[in-house]
């Protein structure tokens, strides 16, 4: 007890951000101190556990293992306080924070719009800074303490990280209406006559739907490979190209007079569109809130 009387309890909070967060300056931002005041605090920790705690390597803030080791009973503590000093919990209308979230422009179409809309109605002081990268990047971020949240497809998750289905998707092609001659859907022969645009980035370039054309013994021509979604169905006006693509990035051209939408013919396996977090934020109360403002701007239309 008297060893605990010496503790200042605020250095706990600051230890849980740092963890969390990796990096002083985030963990500044977070706790709405100045950087220094983070470092000073990251020394006092550093004596009170007669450990590093956080290593500087490769330009970041490794924990070390013994600050792997307290992290989730570290985490779980400041939660009950919380909820004791705390009765009404988190409060999104007061809360100041910005949230990094990974995803692709196939994610920041289908889920950012109604996220904002979202925040900027309930939480108008928590600010998002999204990017972009490959899906492993993306794990590795959250992996690292760089992002808050991934969103797209992960066959895979390493150890340690959690994962909530958002919705499932389906594939579908996009025709120029003029390029299909009367016809609202083609056949496998008519499928392979025509060049195809192909939406991956370089590392992914063997993509679901070229796997299950494989799988039935065919292959497409690819014409033209771009890294984003959002320009795809641009590249269909006026040509023979055909776009195989999730569904769910279609829905600004689904009523367009210009453009048919059609199954494709064969089977492509849906797949589940998720959001990822470590396990260490599973607890945290503001990431919880965000996490089910995600899920809730995610469902599909009833």
């Amino acid at each position: 007890m008297n060893k605990l009387r010496g503790i200042d309890l605020n250095l706990l909070v600051v230890l849980d951000a740092l963890l969390a967060e990796r990096h002083v300056s985030r963990a500044a931002v977070r706790l709405n101190m100045s950087q220094p005041a983070v470092s000073h605090a990251l020394s006092r920790l550093r004596h009170l556990f007669n450990d590093p705690l956080l290593i500087r390597r490769g330009g970041q803030l490794l924990p070390s293992a013994k600050a792997l080791e307290i992290a989730p009973s570290l985490s779980e503590a400041l939660r009950q306080v919380r909820e004791l000093v705390e009765p009404g919990g988190f409060d999104p209308v007061r809360e100041r924070r910005t949230f990094r979230l990974a995803m692709s422009d196939y994610g920041s179409a289908v889920v950012l719009p109604g996220l904002v809309k979202l925040l900027r109605l309930q939480a108008p002081g928590i600010d998002l800074a999204v990017t972009q990268s490959s899906r492993e990047a993306m794990l590795r971020l959250v992996l690292d303490g760089e992002c808050d949240l991934a969103l797209g497809v992960f066959p895979d998750l390493p150890e340690r990280l959690d994962a909530e289905q958002l919705f499932l998707e389906h594939f579908v092609c996009l025709s120029d209406r003029e390029a299909m001659r009367g016809e609202d859907r083609l056949d496998m022969q008519a499928y392979l006559s025509r060049p195809h645009v192909l939406v991956a980035l370089k590392d992914e370039a063997n993509t679901e739907i070229d796997r299950a054309l494989q799988a039935v013994g065919h292959a497409r021509r690819v014409a033209v490979t771009l890294p984003h979604w959002g320009n795809a169905p641009r590249l269909i006006y006026g040509t023979d190209l055909l776009l195989t693509v999730a569904s769910r990035s279609l829905a600004f051209y689904e009523h367009d007079p210009a453009l048919v939408t059609f199954e494709p013919p064969y089977s492509i396996s849906p797949f589940p569109f998720v959001q990822v977090w470590h396990e260490r934020r599973a607890a945290d109360p503001g990431h919880l809130w965000l996490r089910k403002a995600v899920a809730s701007v995610s469902r599909p239309a009833a």
